[in-house]
C-alpha cells in the first residue's frame, strides 16, 4: 500500500467512525474519576474497568487491573506479538480533577456535549480524550494496514493518581519492573501548539508544592480592639509575598538559578519558529495580559525557564460576610514549575531558606513541603531517533509540516518513569492551551483529538522501521530547524 493510500485510507476509517469515537468517549467522560475526594473510590474503579474491556475488544492479549495498598486502579495492557521489534510502553492517566460544578457555565463536568467542533466535560481532553486518540490509532492502522497486531510491542500502563501527583506510581513500576520494560515510553499527557503547526514536544518542567502557614493572634480577634496593635498574617504574607519576584521578574529564592541551563541557539530558534502573537496566545489562554521574566520570549518563559506562582491563599473570611477579625491564621499554596538540571530537594531548601530570612518576626509560620508528591523535570534526549519518526508521523497525521519544537509547561513522571525503567521519553499528546484543563468547561477539539489517532496509526510502523537495524539518520529534532548561518 502506498504512503498516500495508506494515509487516506487511516483518515476515511477515522472520519467513519467518528461517532462511535466520541460515544465511546462520552461514556467514559460520564464516569466521574475524580482522585483527590474519597467520595468517588468506586468511581475511580468504574473507570479503570471500563477502560479494561475496551482494550480487549480492541484485541489486546492481556489486560490486567494493577491496585497498590492504598491507591486508585492502573489498567495494563501488552499487546507484544512483533519478535526483534523496538517495546514502546504508553504512559497516561484516568484520574480527573475536582470539580466546581456552580462555575461550569457552559456544560455540566459529567454529562459530555458535543458543539462546535469540541466535546466539553472533564477529563475529555485530560486525559481520557488522549488515551482514546491512542486506541483509535491502533484501530486505524490495524484495520488499513491488513495486520493482526501492531508492528512494534505495545504496553499501556494509565493509571488513577496523576491528578494527585502520582503518590504509588513509584512503588508500582518497581512492583512491576519485568512486565513494564520497554526501549522507549511515551508519555501521553502533553499539549500541542496548534493543529496548522504542531510542533515536536522535546521536555517538561518538574513540579513541587507547598504550603506556608502564617500565625498570628491565638484566635480571630475583634478589629476594633486591637488593630495596629496585633500581628496580622494575611498582611505578612502579603509583605513576604511582594518580593517573590524582583524587578526583572526573576524569582529570588537563593541559588534558584544556579542549575538552570540556557537554551541552545538552535533550540531557542526551533522554539521562536512557532507562530505566536500576544493576540492569539491572549485568546486561547484566556490570560488577560503577559509578564514574566524579562530577556526571553513568552514560550521559552512558559516552556524552559523556572518559576513559582500562588495558587491559593486563604485567610479571615474568604466566604460569607467578614466579622470584623484580625485571623489567627493565613495560609497560602505555592506551586515551583523546575527546569532540566534543577532538582526538587534543592528548590524544597531554597524555599526554606527564603521564607526563614525574609518573614517578619511578630509571626510564627509552618512550612510544609510535599517532597513525595514532587516531579522532577525531563528533556528527551536531542539525538534520539524516536524523535525523527515521530515527526514524519506528525506530519502526516495533521497533514502539515512540523513547525519547530515546544515543551510542556506542566509537569508529569516523565523522569520517574525513564529513571525506573531505564528508557527514554518521548511525548506526544492532543491537548491545546485552550483546553481549560483544571478549570470548568474543560473541551477537547474532536480535529485534535481524530488528527492525534492519525498520528498515532503512522508512528507504530515509522517506529519499528526507524528502531529496528539499519542506521537511523538525524533526528527530526536536529532536522526541523538549523541555526540561521551569520
Amino acid at each position: 500500500m502506498t504512503a498516500d493510500g495508506g494515509d487516506g485510507a487511516v483518515r476515511r476509517f477515522l472520519d467513519g467512525h467518528r461517532q462511535e469515537f466520541l460515544r465511546e468517549l462520552g461514556d467514559w467522560v460520564r464516569i466521574a474519576s475524580v482522585s483527590s475526594e474519597p467520595g468517588h473510590g468506586m468511581d475511580m474503579l468504574r473507570s479503570a474497568n471500563w477502560l479494561t474491556g475496551r482494550l480487549r475488544e480492541i484485541g489486546f492479549p492481556s489486560v490486567e487491573l494493577w491496585q497498590t495498598e492504598d491507591g486508585a486502579p492502573a489498567v495494563y495492557a501488552a499487546w507484544c506479538a512483533a519478535p526483534g521489534a523496538p517495546t514502546v510502553l504508553i504512559y497516561s492517566h484516568h484520574d480527573v480533577r475536582a470539580v466546581r460544578a456552580d462555575v461550569w457555565g457552559e456544560s455540566l463536568p459529567f454529562e459530555p456535549q458535543v458543539r462546535d467542533g469540541m466535546m466539553y466535560g472533564r477529563g475529555a481532553s485530560d486525559a481520557k480524550g488522549q488515551v482514546l486518540a491512542h486506541l483509535w490509532g491502533l484501530r486505524a492502522h490495524l484495520a488499513t494496514s491488513g495486520l493482526g497486531a501492531p508492528p512494534v510491542n505495545l504496553k499501556l500502563l494509565v493509571e488513577g493518581e496523576e491528578e494527585i501527583g502520582s503518590p504509588h506510581l513509584a512503588a508500582l513500576l518497581d512492583d512491576h519492573r519485568d512486565e513494564l520494560g520497554a526501549d522507549l515510553i511515551m508519555l501521553s499527557d502533553t499539549l500541542l501548539w496548534s493543529l496548522e503547526a504542531p510542533a515536536l514536544c522535546t521536555g517538561l518542567r518538574g513540579m513541587l508544592s507547598a504550603r506556608l502557614e502564617v500565625f498570628g493572634p491565638y484566635r480571630d480577634v475583634h478589629s476594633g480592639a486591637v488593630s495596629g496593635v496585633a500581628p496580622n498574617p494575611c498582611a505578612e504574607l502579603c509583605k513576604l509575598l511582594a518580593q517573590l519576584y524582583d524587578e526583572r521578574g526573576r524569582v529570588t529564592l537563593p541559588g534558584f538559578y544556579d542549575r538552570v541551563v540556557e537554551l541552545s541557539p538552535q533550540e531557542r530558534d526551533a522554539i521562536n519558529a512557532l507562530p505566536y502573537s500576544d493576540a492569539d496566545w491572549l485568546e486561547r489562554t484566556e490570560t488577560r495580559t503577559v509578564g514574566g521574566e524579562d530577556g526571553y520570549s513568552v514560550l521559552e518563559r512558559v516552556w524552559t525557564r523556572p518559576a513559582v506562582d500562588i495558587l491559593a491563599f486563604v485567610g479571615g473570611d474568604p466566604d460569607g460576610p467578614s466579622r470584623g477579625a484580625i485571623p489567627s491564621v493565613a495560609s497560602v499554596d505555592v506551586n515551583l514549575r523546575l527546569v532540566p538540571e534543577q532538582k526538587a530537594a534543592e528548590a524544597a531548601e531554597q524555599l526554606k531558606t527564603w521564607v526563614a530570612e525574609r518573614i517578619g518576626d511578630k509571626v510564627a509560620y509552618a512550612l510544609s513541603i510535599s517532597l513525595d508528591a514532587a516531579q522532577e523535570p525531563y528533556r528527551t534526549p536531542p539525538d534520539h531517533p524516536a524523535l525523527d519518526a515521530l515527526g514524519r508521523a506528525m506530519e502526516r497525521g495533521f497533514g502539515a509540516p512540523v513547525a519547530g519544537w515546544m515543551r510542556n509547561g506542566g509537569s508529569g513522571p516523565a523522569s520517574l518513569l525513564s529513571g525506573a525503567l531505564g528508557a527514554p521519553v518521548i511525548f506526544f499528546g492532543t491537548g491545546l492551551p485552550q483546553d481549560r484543563w483544571h478549570d470548568s468547561d474543560e473541551r477537547a477539539d474532536i480535529d485534535a483529538l481524530l488528527k492525534g489517532s492519525a498520528t498515532m496509526a503512522f508512528l507504530w510502523p515509522e517506529l519499528a522501521e526507524t528502531l529496528t537495524g539499519g542506521q537511523a539518520g538525524p533526528s527530526r529534532a536536529q532536522a526541523v530547524h538549523k541555526t540561521p548561518s551569520p
